[in-house]
């Protein structure tokens, strides 16, 4: 009776071992599984990606026509001083034509940016994040105002808080 124990035990513990190898092998073969369908899934989303930043670094490369925004200086606000902004412009456009309706339009233009920089605090003004904002609100103002094209970027070729 004791032998027929010590093999009831013997083939427990053999069915144990054999149940969690059987599991460690089936969670290594979905292991690779997973890892080879991830390279295959993220080496096409590399070739997708690098053909969507090639086609984005080509646009960025073709630089279009560039219109210079004389300097403006500005009062902006501040409870405790007196503050000034001195600042230049350049403005990126998509085709000539619309080079052409900004030099038409430069009072209105003239007029938007000045409204909108005369409504920022000198906080908003001095730090990266704002001015990043700033150049992002320009735009948007601008291509409200222009019917023949659109704004393609904003450069700062001047910007002096005082």
């Amino acid at each position: 009776m004791a032998e027929e124990e010590n093999q009831n035990k013997s083939s427990g513990k053999l069915k144990l071992i054999l149940l969690v190898l059987g599991v460690v092998v089936l969670l290594l073969a979905v292991g690779v599984a997973a890892y080879l369908l991830g390279t295959t899934k993220s080496a096409k989303q590399a070739e997708e990606g690098s053909s969507e930043s090639l086609a984005q670094s080509r646009e960025r490369a073709a630089i279009g026509p560039m219109v210079n925004i004389n300097d403006f200086i500005i009062n902006i606000l501040d409870k405790n001083e007196t503050r000034y902004l001195k600042a230049a412009i350049t403005i990126e456009l998509h085709n000539p034509e619309t080079a052409a309706e900004v030099v038409e339009r430069m009072a209105q233009i003239r007029d938007a940016i000045l409204l909108l920089i005369g409504n920022k605090t000198f906080a908003e003004l001095s730090d990266l994040q704002g001015k990043l904002q700033l150049r992002a609100e320009i735009i948007a103002r601008l291509n409200k105002i222009l019917v023949k094209g659109k704004v393609k970027g904003i450069y700062f070729t001047e910007f002096v808080v005082q």
